[in-house]
């Protein structure tokens, strides 16, 4: 699986969680704050996802 295909999909997560909690009228802070979590947890996953192994 592609890097790039994974950070699309976990962006369009993002934006939808965002526009959700922008429903709610929870806090922009709260949301910016949530939002930037979850780049980094998608980042985190997304390397693990598709990273190659290292030959021994």
């Amino acid at each position: 699986m592609s890097f790039g295909i994974y950070a699309i999909g976990y962006l369009i997560l993002i934006v939808g969680v965002a526009y959700l909690a922008h429903l709610m009228h929870i806090p922009q802070a709260y949301i910016v704050a949530g939002a930037i979590i979850l780049v980094g947890i998608g980042i985190v996953t997304g390397v693990q996802s598709t990273r190659h192994k290292d030959p021994s």
